[in-house]
């Protein structure tokens, strides 16, 4: 349950910090060079990791609980998260494109140090995103980012805003694996929570 509760929180820190970029144009480069390195961590034998240690999901996991809560300030990260989850459900099918995504991500991967420079951190941004408009945003239904237009035109805040979403589409792909559903979402919220808020306190 653990690992699934981590899972989720990738994914909803991944779409908060969309949100955060889109309507701030500013955002944790802690927490989205996580996201960036979960997205092309290629071999990794469990959740941990993916993500590395919880606090670097603190902000997923905050965001999380506050929607469990019912709070309404995170409804553009609930959204996107949803949006993301259907997505994932569509590209889970298509076989051809996830062997043809995987592998180059693997060879993105191969010239990324996981975040120990920036000009690393976001020369992989800039080729992941255009992996994501080439693959992934032609799946329907799109993910229509809400913010504002300054921010929204600038090509380093779009190249972001398009890597996360690809590594909250890798935790939604995640969370499927581990064995959540959308019967989960709707009846397992208390237990999610819980789950969350332990994760939170470690």
């Amino acid at each position: 349950m653990k690992d699934r509760t981590m899972a989720l929180s990738g994914l909803f820190q991944a779409t908060e910090l969309v949100r955060q970029a889109a309507t701030h144009g500013t955002w944790s480069g802690y927490a989205a060079t996580t996201c960036l390195s979960s997205l092309l961590k290629v071999e990794a034998e469990s959740v941990t990791d993916i993500f590395g240690s919880r606090d670097r999901l603190q902000v997923g996991t905050e965001t999380l609980v506050s929607v469990l809560e019912g709070e309404a300030r995170h409804i553009e990260s609930l959204r996107y998260a949803v949006g993301l989850l259907q997505i994932e459900r569509k590209f889970r099918r298509q076989g051809k494109l996830q062997h043809q995504v995987g592998e180059q991500l693997e060879q993105i991967a191969t010239d990324y140090d996981h975040g120990e420079t920036e000009a690393s951190s976001e020369q992989a941004a800039e080729r992941v995103a255009a992996l994501y408009a080439e693959s992934i945003s032609p799946i329907k239904p799109r993910i229509v980012v809400n913010g504002k237009p300054q921010y929204l035109q600038l090509e380093r805040n779009v190249n972001w805003i398009r890597t996360l979403l690809f590594a909250g589409l890798r935790s939604a792909v995640l969370w499927n694996q581990l064995g959540g559903s959308r019967w989960n979402l709707m009846f397992g919220r208390k237990q999610m929570l819980k789950d969350a808020r332990d994760l939170l306190r470690g």
